[in-house]
């Protein structure tokens, strides 16, 4: 099992600052030296953010995004003392998000060759590349189709890198009216400000879940939903917990039933409850996605690519990480954490698990297995749209990683809540667990690339169980 030890990315080191000593309510601070224009997220106790809001001002803020619906504030100062003074009457905590951007696991591209691909198909009323779609097969997508494509009335947001919408696999696919950026924590609906800039994660993502059935390309899980793109990834490749936050409240707020998490927001991978310079960020982060939830928004996430026992943490952290330690949003309550399964539907070597944690798996890729290790097989990626961001072309190519894998599920939702429209989230994911096709753990230590080192696992559980959790989703079974 990989190390799971508290270190943030180098990029990203920065420590969070937590509230520091009240200062007398009404009292203006002085003037202090400038510092770094930093961003700050002010949580108020209750949901009305008026009396931390005058806070913020007296000490020398600018509130940029007001969420008073979840009692939370997005502000930027330049005063070194801000986390200091700004506390009292009306702030419950205050946390820099600077350091707390997460980098985006973005994964390896590897581009195809589009007429090749199609030449090879050999059939030209088909989808071009669908023979290369093994991940579609495996969960039962064309028998599902053969029920619904699914409605038009289901929108999946896509929380990530933005969608290109030109690209030919995914322009009819996208809602433009529910798309935004969030960067910053600030909206910006510009179809410039989410479409990709430097990433094509959110791209390959999106065409798992709705790439249309047109003759064209590849088809999604879900080709009759729609899409949308709500962009959380900067053109650093981060994401930061105000961004996280303001998406959470766009997708309630538009009507968008379902979304795609295909990230974790702590640098450090886990945010730890028990840490005081994390605790508002979980806090801010959790009221946005409950507020989502009781909106009617079910979030589907990955459960991360470090072969991590989420059930057992601290079993390889020197006390650094405890089970009070949590991957967000994927550990948030209500939020349905996906594993990754390869073409052989066994876990994929790369996928982090823990029964309790990992609800259902899905087709992620896992390009090692066939050489223990030795090489890698870009066909037992998963094949979807891409967007070449040097050349700013559209394309198609492979990814692997849980990031795959959760789109995958979160199409398999996006067909069941239209066979069963009124499905709310509660519902909506203990249907999602009844309908997974249930894998049982490997026997012994589990190792399908033993060429690698730190790849080895074990799984516990019986039907419902730490690498599987309920089972692999299947399309079919969610719409019959």
């Amino acid at each position: 099992m990989k190390s799971i030890r508290h270190k943030a990315f180098a990029a990203t080191s920065a420590a969070a600052l937590f509230a520091g000593m009240a200062v007398t309510a009404g009292f203006a601070a002085p003037a202090a030296a400038a510092g770094p224009d930093t961003t700050y997220l002010v949580l108020a106790p209750g949901n009305s953010t008026n009396q931390a809001a005058k806070r913020v001002a007296a000490a020398n803020g600018t509130v940029v995004a007001d969420y008073g619906q979840i009692g939370v504030l997005v502000v930027r100062s330049t005063n070194p003392s801000f986390s200091t003074q700004v506390k009292g009457g009306g702030v419950q905590s205050v946390a820099s998000t600077e350091g707390l951007g997460a980098q985006l696991d973005e994964g390896e591209t590897v581009e195809v060759d589009a007429a090749a691909l199609a030449q090879a198909a050999g059939d030209p009323t088909a989808e071009p590349m669908y023979a290369q779609q093994w991940d579609m097969d495996q969960i039962d997508v064309p028998q599902a189709h053969q029920v619904t494509t699914g409605s038009a009335n289901v929108v999946v947001g896509v929380l990530d890198s933005g969608i290109s919408s030109s690209h030919p696999d995914l322009a009819t696919q996208i809602d433009k009216s529910r798309s935004v950026s969030c960067l910053n924590g600030v909206r910006d609906t510009a179809e410039a400000a989410w479409n990709p800039t430097t990433s094509d994660h959110g791209t390959h993502v999106a065409g798992t879940i709705a790439a249309a059935i047109n003759g064209v390309g590849v088809t999604g899980v879900a080709p009759g939903v729609k899409v949308a793109a709500v962009k959380v990834v900067d053109d650093e490749g981060m994401i930061y917990p105000e961004a996280a936050v303001c998406a959470f409240l766009w997708a309630a707020e538009t009507g968008i039933q379902i979304t795609n998490n295909s990230y974790y927001i702590d640098p450090w991978q886990f945010n730890c409850r028990n840490n005081p310079e994390q605790r508002a960020v979980w806090q801010a982060v959790q009221r946005a996605i409950r507020y989502s939830a009781n909106g009617g928004v079910l979030h589907f996430a990955s459960a991360g690519n470090s072969n991590v026992d989420l059930q057992h943490k601290n079993n390889d952290s020197d006390g650094e990480i405890t089970n009070a330690c949590l991957v967000l949003p994927a550990e948030a309550p209500g939020v349905v954490t996906v594993g990754a399964t390869g073409p052989t539907r066994q876990k994929s070597y790369y996928s982090s698990y823990g029964q309790g944690v990992v609800e259902v798996t899905a087709p992620g890729g896992d390009t090692r297995f066939r050489t223990e290790g030795a090489s890698s097989t870009s066909t037992d990626g998963i094949l979807s749209t891409t967007f070449n961001t040097s050349t700013r072309t559209n394309g198609w190519g492979y990814k692997q990683g849980t990031s795959m894998s959760s789109p995958h599920a979160a199409g398999v939702a996006a067909l069941a809540l239209s066979a069963h429209p009124g499905l709310q989230p509660g519902a909506l994911k203990s249907f999602m667990q009844r309908t997974a096709e249930p894998l049982a753990c490997p026997a012994g230590v589990y190792n399908p690339v033993p060429l690698l080192s730190g790849y080895e696992a074990n799984c516990y559980g019986g039907k419902v169980n730490g690498f599987y959790g309920h089972g692999e989703v299947n399309a079919y079974n969610a719409v019959k």
